[in-house]
């Protein structure tokens, strides 16, 4: 347990949040109060008053843990933001640039100067410079690699160098490694030696003289093993491993699936060249899902809750195009039956309630298949088959409920066929949503998109346009 946590064990990040918004708010009352008074000693009060609000925001701030920091920092608008920001330890600045979002770090970065820039990023681990160097300005860059020694700038050229997504852009290469030969009581003495482990250091890597990855030492091992036994007897020797050029979420899937702390990173021969931490996966597990949210409504980018208006139009306004599109399509539709309508008015009363419920169906089914997609579920050879299960739930779903709303259009409107016409267009518009639940992200998929990518706007346009054709073709041929 840190010193921050044993302070205040009981707080919530929202209190937390809570005692920093009140610093600021009682910080802006009083500087405004001190700038309507006259007087000659205004300046002077108004200075000590400034002083001693932001001494005690700053002392709040020191108490608190970098990632908490960083949340408070998100939570904030962008005067706030920067009064906080500037109010931060310069030594703190580099671990809560690594915590805040993409978006929010942008906003911290550009209030920064290029010599707090690199004050910031001198101490940061090759891994971690991979991370922050896309986003700093590129003579701070350079600057920053002429200062690193060359296997840590060869550490960062190296993690530039992979995509994103891939293992070896999010690879640690701060690692314990030791050879087969010796004993336990060795290691032990060699790891006394350190000034301290590696965060998440659960086992110790094992190579050959030319770096070659062996096997593995789980710490526990190490502990409970008669120290005159030799490592080779004791290691683990075939470890979960991988390559940099994989994929990074099906790795973290494996860490989630083997209950992993860290893993080996091998080149092609087998060569150690780094290690993968569960710290790292969690982040990625977490971007991956907001990544997901934000695809399904149609967002084109994680968005900075406070950015600017202009900035966040630019991100949602793609989609909004396209839904607008899609509504007009669904009012054309409405509008091919205006004489059906006009002749039966509790059509348009009911006709949203089977786009609604469409639009719900195929939303839980889209919900289904891109989890499934994620996790590697669904492939070709079983694709038809999941097909016909879906079509089974709506069926079943749509004999029921459009019994029930049948029930209630008989009850209201005194017209049985109009209540046969709603269960079988419920039912109808039902399997649509189901049909298109799974073709859409499958089709994205085989287009090589992001199967979440505006599904949610795409099928809601699918069951309305459909819904909406469905219900009236059938009102039109039987009722009128």
């Amino acid at each position: 347990m840190t010193e921050v946590e044993a302070k205040k064990p009981q707080e919530s990040l929202q209190d937390r949040l809570s005692q920093v918004v009140e610093l600021l708010h009682r910080h802006k009352l009083v500087e405004d109060l001190t700038h309507r008074q006259e007087g000659h000693h205004q300046d002077r009060v108004e200075n000590l008053v400034h002083r001693q609000n932001l001494v005690e925001l700053q002392r709040k701030l020191d108490e608190l843990h970098p990632a908490d920091i960083a949340h408070i920092l998100e939570a904030l608008p962008l005067d706030d933001r920067l009064t906080v920001w500037q109010l931060v330890k310069a030594e703190r600045d580099g671990d809560i640039l690594l915590e805040v979002s993409d978006a929010v770090r942008e906003t911290l970065i550009a209030d920064m100067e290029d010599h707090e820039l690199l004050a910031a990023a001198r101490d940061m681990d090759a891994d971690e410079l991979a991370d922050l160097a896309p986003e700093l300005p590129r003579d701070v860059v350079l600057e920053l690699m002429e200062s690193l020694d060359a296997q840590q700038r060869e550490r960062v050229r190296s993690a530039l160098s992979y995509d994103e997504d891939q293992v070896g852009a999010l690879m640690d290469f701060e690692m314990v490694t030791i050879r087969d030969d010796v004993s336990l009581e060795v290691v032990l003495r060699y790891l006394r030696r350190l000034k301290e482990l590696p965060g998440h250091t659960d086992k110790l890597f094992v190579v050959d003289y030319d770096g070659v990855l062996k096997g593995v030492l789980p710490i526990k091992r190490l502990l409970v093993n008669d120290p005159d036994r030799k490592v080779v007897d004791v290691m683990a020797n075939d470890p979960v491993s991988f390559h940099p050029d994989e994929d990074a979420y099906e790795a973290a899937q494996a860490f989630e699936r083997y209950d992993l702390v860290s893993a080996p990173v091998v080149d092609k021969g087998g060569k150690l060249i780094g290690r993968l931490t569960i710290d790292e996966m969690v982040d990625l597990i977490r971007e991956e899902s907001e990544s997901e949210v934000l695809n399904m409504a149609g967002l084109r980018e994680e968005e900075d809750i406070f950015a600017s208006v202009w900035k966040s139009l630019r991100n949602r306004w793609s989609w909004l195009a396209i839904n607008l599109i899609t509504a007009f399509l669904a009012s054309r539709v409405i509008g091919l039956f205006e004489g059906s309508i006009e002749r039966l008015v509790a059509l348009a009363a009911l006709m949203p309630i089977v786009a609604g419920i469409g639009g719900n169906s195929g939303n839980q089914t889209i919900t289904m298949i891109v989890r499934a997609l994620a996790l590697d579920q669904v492939s070709t050879g079983n694709t038809a088959r999941l097909l016909r299960k879906e079509l089974a739930v709506s069926l079943i779903n749509g004999v029921v409920w459009g019994g029930v709303i049948g029930l209630v259009a008989y009850t209201l409107y005194d017209s049985w066929s109009l209540g046969v016409v709603m269960t079988a267009a419920m039912t109808l518009n039902l399997l649509l949503a189901a049909l298109m639940g799974v073709l859409i992200p499958m089709t994205l998929i085989r287009l090589g998109k992001d199967p979440a990518m505006g599904a949610s706007v795409m099928i809601t346009a699918m069951t309305d346009s459909g819904g909406f054709f469905i219900f009236l073709g059938l009102a039109t041929l039987f009722l009128l």
